[in-house]
């Protein structure tokens, strides 16, 4: 167990975000050990990328810090974007236009222009089907830890 990147609180979070990425298909290890594994591939790739003389995006090398909250960013963005691989193992709620025009009247402050005039609904559909899907996994993320507990 790597204890010294995270406090338990994280450690706990992290483990729950693992555990639903491999039930999503996004990893196939959902242990600490797997994070340590990829993140010493991924550097031995982004060095083998450096060596060609090819252009990496992002850092040269992961901490593993740094490379845990890359995991945790790309498993919400897949969620949340509703990738394909998600689709494969995961049964989306419904999101219904009553329900998104509820979210943009409840969280009209979000959708404010510099000069403090709203973004139409329409403008904003997109971004309220997106806000709502981080919901929805922080929801499952949240139900995984109740069962970790």
């Amino acid at each position: 167990m790597h204890e010294f990147i995270m406090d338990r609180k994280e450690q706990k979070q992290l483990k729950a975000e693992l555990i639903f990425a491999k039930r999503l298909g996004l990893t196939e290890d959902d242990t600490l050990d797997g994070v340590v594994s990829r993140c010493e591939k991924e550097n031995q790739r982004r060095k083998g990328m450096l060596q060609n003389g090819e252009i990496i995006y992002g850092p040269e090398h992961f901490s593993l810090p740094a490379y845990v909250r890359y995991e945790q960013t790309r498993f919400r963005l897949d969620f949340v974007s509703e990738s394909e691989k998600v689709k494969k193992n995961y049964s989306y709620q419904r999101i219904s236009e009553k329900e998104k025009q509820a979210f943009y009247e409840a969280n009209r402050d979000l959708f404010t222009r510099y000069h403090g005039d709203s973004f139409t609904y329409e403008e904003v559909s997109v971004i309220i089907r997106k806000r709502i899907r981080e919901m929805e996994y922080d929801k499952e993320i949240q139900n995984i830890l109740c069962q970790l507990n």
